[in-house]
């Protein structure tokens, strides 16, 4: 019987290839190095090639400070923005503030309630009575009316945008490149163009916050009608559905889940800002944790914070819920409604679910009452109030419960259930700056390391990117990598955007915070890759892990800086630890998913192969996941590039410094240049990166 033979794959072209590409690299390199020595414009950038940016913008500036009162475009659309919005601001926090506290707290029970279950509600419960207990119930108010109002006006706009965008690819490739700028522009850069046109108050915040949350609802809103099958499309139009039917009655409710998604990412977005917004009047709770911060009070920042929190988990969960609220309209099973099923024959589990049902049964029969009297009194024309009886006794409850409280004088959260916890976590801290700064004399302690990394990591890698090497050696290696993983139309694309970095002026100050994200990017990635395969190997370590990555994701980026300047100082190794902290989340979270996604089938053939726990992993499991990894790398230096300005606010050098100082010396050219800056950085590693993970997931044939 002849042998077939299954023809072998020639593995010296590919060497060979390979070879040839690390030879062009390093030659490349030697000639620039060379090169670099004979001509002095390959070496440091050319001060004479500055497009001089900053001189145009600060005369645009003063151009604004002078026409301001008097030219059509702010007396006739600045100004009136500016008018709507502060209407719109003050009439919803007036009105919260004039709620009692427990008719809020009941109000968003019941919303809760209805759109999910009663577990939700009590944690809504649970996530509201923290912020009065810590003082901050005015705040927190406060805090929210700003969010209702920024939410407001980011879906009035991103909503009809994002169709537009669905229903034409013209628009679709226009916003495309806009909205990655906003969504890799650091929140602090909005404050200062904004501040420009708006002044200082809380309406800058709102727009601030709105460009920053915009970019989500509009890519979802498009995404989402655009994944409506030509089918349903088809099928619409053979009914003789119009443009506006087939949208408003096909497209629009098939894509509502997408687009909730976007609702709800952009509520998490503003509540990002809020902090940073406080810099320029917005009050609430982003005001408590910068006046904690500057007096150096981490017990304070971390009452606000935690408040800040417990919202955003509110906001998180109910927008969520609200995402998918279809699949919980109709439920084919009802089972405990606050206790799992797993609890069914515990008597004191059962008890308390039976007195739960009592209580939904006599709304229910309220609710049928109601209904009754409305159908007997109306007739035929109570059919819309007949079908929503349910949520007119729910409002007729709040009426009567504000009409109790007010009178009583019941209004503002009580004294008597504060609970502080500033002191304590004021006195930890202090502790931990005198016994952790040189533990015993060893030399081992907070101090030891800051000096450690000040001088042996930052200063010699500062002076190395700046000094030591040519500018346009470190161009060649950023092209040369574009080229590598993606071909020409890359590599010419991050040509332009690295000159436009030195044409700009910024090149000095964009090379110290590129090692500081070097820096902080391996740390991350040193610790969360092996934290994420440990936690995708045991469902305790990540049952462990995963609130303490949602505290260090939801919690906001000032908090991060109080106790570790507390603890290391002011400086870059401040803003390095906190970058740390708030950006190791990611590649924890993709390392995970990714590895419990390797198909079980393949882990379990590598083992029947012989293949030990080690082989397994670093042959099947890590290359079928490199895409979910170098995804989540991506995601970790976007946000340490979005910790650059936070840091330098605490004496981080680079462009964080620039963009603050020229914040607070009113030079609007310094911060703007520094702010495009981190821009045009974030978009050269994004796009490098992000075709890096492509070209992973091809090789491992997930496309």
């Amino acid at each position: 019987m002849a042998q077939t033979t299954i023809p072998q794959r020639n593995p010296t072209p590919a060497r060979f290839q390979a070879l040839l590409r690390w030879g062009l690299f390093a030659g490349g390199i030697l000639v620039l190095l060379l090169l670099s020595q004979k001509f002095i414009h390959l070496d440091i950038f050319p001060e004479s090639w500055n497009v001089g940016l900053r001189g145009v913008l600060n005369e645009f500036k003063r151009w604004v400070v002078v026409n301001r009162n008097s030219h059509w475009m702010f007396v006739f659309f600045f100004e009136p923005l500016s008018s709507v919005i502060d209407f719109t601001l003050r009439r919803v926090e007036d009105f919260l503030l004039w709620l009692p506290w427990p008719v809020v707290i009941l109000a968003i029970f019941i919303l809760a309630e209805r759109i999910r279950d009663l577990r939700l509600a009590l944690l809504m419960v649970a996530c509201l009575l923290p912020m009065g207990m810590f003082g901050l119930w005015q705040e927190s108010l406060q805090t929210l009316a700003l969010m209702v109002t920024a939410v407001i006006f980011s879906l009035a706009l991103g909503i009809p945008l994002g169709i537009w965008s669905a229903r034409n690819d013209l628009v679709e490739k226009i916003l495309h490149p806009i909205l990655d700028a906003m969504q890799t522009m650091p929140a602090f850069v909005y404050l200062i163009p904004v501040l420009l046109f708006f002044g200082v108050a809380r309406v800058p915040s709102i727009i601030a916050t709105v460009i920053y949350a915009l970019p989500p609802a509009i890519r979802l809103t498009s995404l989402g009608l655009r994944s409506v099958s030509d089918e349903m499309i088809e099928a619409a139009d053979a009914f003789g559905s119009t443009e506006k039917q087939l949208l408003r009655k096909v497209q629009l409710p098939l894509a509502l889940p997408t687009i909730m998604v976007g609702v709800n990412q952009t509520i998490m977005m503003a509540l990002s800002i809020v902090v940073i917004a406080a810099l320029i009047g917005a009050g609430g709770l982003g005001e408590v944790v910068l006046k904690a911060l500057r007096r150096l009070r981490v017990g304070s920042a971390l009452e606000a914070g935690l408040a800040i929190v417990f919202m955003a988990v509110l906001l998180d969960r109910i927008s969520a819920a609200m995402a998918q609220i279809e699949r919980h309209s109709v439920q084919l099973f009802r089972g405990y409604r606050l206790f799992s099923e797993k609890q069914r024959g515990n008597k004191l589990v059962g008890m308390l679910e039976r007195g739960i049902s009592r209580v939904y049964a006599l709304g229910s029969a309220l609710t049928d009452g109601v209904a009754k009297y409305l159908a007997k009194t109306f007739g035929t024309k109570a059919r819309w109030l007949y079908r929503h009886s349910d949520w007119i006794v729910i409002l007729l409850i709040l009426i009567i419960s504000t009409a109790i409280f007010l009178p009583l004088g019941i209004q503002n959260f009580p004294e008597a259930l504060y609970f502080d916890i500033s002191k304590p976590v004021d006195g930890v801290v202090q502790w931990m700056q005198v016994n952790l700064y040189n533990i015993g004399g060893s030399g081992i302690g907070t101090g030891p390391l800051r000096d450690f990394l000040i001088i042996y990591v930052f200063k010699p890698l500062r002076v190395f990117l700046t000094d030591q090497v040519p500018w346009s050696v470190i161009a060649f290696v950023f092209v040369y990598a574009a080229f590598a993983v993606s071909g020409w139309r890359l590599m010419l694309a991050v040509l332009t955007l690295i000159m436009s970095i030195g044409l700009i002026g910024m090149w000095p100050f964009t090379m110290d915070t590129l090692g500081q994200t070097l820096v902080a990017g391996v740390i991350c990635v040193g610790l969360g890759i092996p934290l994420g395969i440990w936690s995708s190997k045991s469902d305790r370590v990540d049952q462990l892990v995963r609130p303490v990555l949602d505290f260090l994701q939801t919690i906001p980026i000032f908090v991060y800086l109080v106790p570790v300047i507390m603890l290391f100082g002011t400086g870059s190794v401040a803003g390095l630890i906190a970058s740390v902290l708030y950006a190791a989340v990611p590649v924890v979270r993709l390392t995970n998913a990714g590895i419990r996604s390797v198909d079980v089938t393949l882990k379990e053939s590598a083992q029947a192969f012989g293949s030990t726990w080690l082989q397994t992993l670093f042959k099947v499991e890590i290359p079928l996941a490199l895409p979910a990894i170098m995804l989540g790398i991506n995601q970790t230096i976007m946000m340490v590039l979005a910790m650059v300005i936070i840091a330098g606010l605490v004496g981080a050098t680079g462009l964080g410094l620039e963009v603050y100082q020229g914040f607070a010396n009113d030079n609007l050219g310094r911060s703007v240049e520094a702010g495009l800056a981190i821009v045009l950085c974030a978009i050269v590693i994004d796009r490098i990166t992000q075709q890096f993970a492509r070209k992973a997931s091809q090789a491992a044939n997930l496309n």
